[in-house]
């Protein structure tokens, strides 16, 4: 039986393979015919590119009611992801389009279009009630196909005019196109925004999240979000063991003296497709820590390499997880991080409907 030829990396692009979704019932792979030419160290595969389809959404709002996630409502224009950040826990989602969570998931994208309408009509209801939207919680509203696209602005627009309450997760730097609405709302307690640093270490940061903004540029973003007034918090998600943890600290005081007034972080969640995923980029990009960062992983989560359980899922259990906690605990006393009320905790209060077409005019 023909073995399988193993996955090459390929230039900006996170994942290294491309494996069936796990509702496929068949799986492919490559073998080797004994066809193939040998391949020289400089041989790389093809590059990928990447395509945008229309998703055809009838509702734009997704409601969860997890204990441990600090809002009710989320807005997410895209689906997939261009950024490839190998740790991204959406992709697996990607499975419920008959799509990769490797490669499909940063290379073939799905656009919502009607979401600034579909969110209008929705605020318009009588019935809605007001209360914090979350901008980017799966996949990030400011990937590169923003900049055609422009959804996210869109959108951002619609929460304007109602004077609704939004938080904005981010690692682009394509979110200061949009300071000219986010800073009147900030203003206003209507508006902050979470920038995500995984690493200071550029070239970490290259292989790990390959086509996201540098790690020096995304600070620089923090620093011109402050200047104009809006709240912004850092993310320093996921912490990978190993890899990424002993930069906690680092990144928390780099994005403090930038301005952020907020922090956040995530020990490295591995659902489903994840987890082979994950260990095959480290194969490639890491091999001599592979086993190191997988031992501690499933140290930190009862001996398995995920636990989806509400309160332990974000943070992980066992002495490396406590003292993870602990530093991030310990640092943001240092530094001053999570103190302020105003900018961390928007106001829901100020939201009203504008005038729609057809409404009866104020007699008064």
């Amino acid at each position: 039986m023909d073995e399988p030829l193993p996955a090459r990396p390929r230039k900006g692009r996170g994942a290294v393979g491309n494996p069936a979704p796990r509702f496929d019932r068949e799986t492919r792979s490559a073998v080797d015919d004994g066809w193939r030419q040998p391949e020289s160290p400089e041989d790389e595969p093809p590059p990928l590119r990447t395509t945008v389809a229309i998703d055809t959404a009838r509702s734009i709002i997704a409601r969860n009611d997890s204990p441990d996630i600090p809002f009710e409502q989320s807005i997410n224009p895209y689906r997939g992801c261009e950024h490839g950040c190998i740790y991204c826990f959406a992709r697996p989602t990607h499975a419920y389009l008959g799509l990769s969570p490797g490669l499909d998931f940063e290379t073939r994208l799905f656009a919502k279009t009607a979401a600034p309408e579909l969110l209008r009509a929705e605020l318009a209801k009588p019935a809605y009630r007001c209360r914090l939207i979350a901008l980017g919680s799966n996949t990030d509203p400011y990937q590169p196909i923003e900049r055609e696209y422009r959804i996210t602005r869109g959108v951002l627009e619609v929460l304007r005019d109602f004077n609704h309450p939004v938080g904005v997760v981010s690692k682009s730097t394509l979110i200061r196109r949009d300071i000219d609405i986010l800073a009147p709302m900030a203003a206003k307690n209507l508006a902050s925004v979470a920038i995500s640093i995984t690493t200071l270490d550029r070239d970490l940061a290259r292989h790990l999240e390959p086509r996201a903004a540098t790690p020096q540029r995304r600070l620089e973003t923090v620093r011109a979000l402050a200047d104009a007034g809006i709240p912004v918090s850092v993310l320093a998600s996921p912490m990978i063991p190993a890899l990424n943890d002993h930069e906690l600290d680092d990144i928390l005081g780099a994005a403090s003296r930038a301005g952020a007034i907020g922090a956040g972080y995530i020990l490295l969640r591995l659902p489903l497709e994840l987890t082979p995923l994950f260990e095959e980029w480290l194969a490639a990009h890491a091999p001599g820590k592979a086993r190191h960062v997988m031992s501690l992983i499933r140290q930190s989560r009862d001996g398995k390499t995920y636990r989806a359980e509400f309160g332990k899922r974000m943070t992980g259990t066992g002495a490396y997880a406590e003292m993870l906690q602990a530093r991030f605990a310990a640092a943001c006393r240092r530094l001053g991080l999570n103190q302020r009320r105003r900018g961390l905790h928007l106001d829901t209060t100020q939201f009203r409907r504008p005038p729609q077409k057809g409404d009866q005019l104020a007699l008064f």
